[in-house]
């Protein structure tokens, strides 16, 4: 009886060891920003975007890497939509800029609202709606350029940051809805 219960304790010693081994370990802060920033076009810039949180940056999850790329991306739209408003009133460029500039107006202010759908939709985890307010975003920018002749003007510049750090916010988000499905698989299966 004596030897069964000490095989017993070893046994259950064991599967408790090889339970905790067996448990992924969650990255976090500087080495999750480059495991999501390595899968990135513009790492750099993602690395420097993700760490720009002296808050949240150095023991950041998912979920706060993708609230600090949104709130950068939504920081860059409001510096987009000032420059519109201001270059509206311009009386040096021609009527037809000026009007592309007041669709440009109109368009930024429905990315920033895309934006601001997607915070909402990742804040109660629906991952599958933040990837589609966050391509509602890029189309919005898109449709600004589009409505301004020309690509060297400073909008043409700050679209193209405003692309590159609506691509972060999809990496960020797209990593966060994997680990969700991957969680929720988890649980389903336990």
């Amino acid at each position: 009886m004596e030897s069964t219960r000490k095989v017993l304790s070893v046994l259950v010693i064991l599967a408790m060891v090889t339970s905790q081994q067996a448990a992924p370990v969650e990255r976090r802060g500087k080495e999750l920003i480059n495991f999501v920033c390595a899968k990135t076009v513009n790492k750099e810039m993602c690395v420097e975007v993700l760490s720009s949180d002296p808050n949240r940056s150095p023991n950041a999850d998912l979920k706060d890497l993708a609230i600090i790329s949104l709130r950068v991306a939504a920081k860059n739209a409001s510096g987009i939509l000032s420059d519109a408003k201001r270059l509206i009133n311009d009386d040096k460029l021609s009527p037809d800029i000026q009007q592309g500039l007041a669709d440009c107006k109109e368009t930024i202010l429905d990315a920033e609202s895309q934006l601001e759908d997607t915070l909402a939709a990742l804040l109660v985890n629906s991952m599958t709606d933040t990837q589609v307010w966050l391509k509602a975003a890029l189309a919005a920018i898109d449709t600004c350029d589009a409505s301004i002749p020309g690509d060297d003007d400073i909008l043409s510049v700050k679209s193209v940051i405003f692309r590159k750090l609506c691509n972060i916010a999809i990496a960020t988000t797209r990593q966060s809805r994997n680990q969700f499905v991957n969680h929720v698989l988890a649980q389903t299966s336990a």
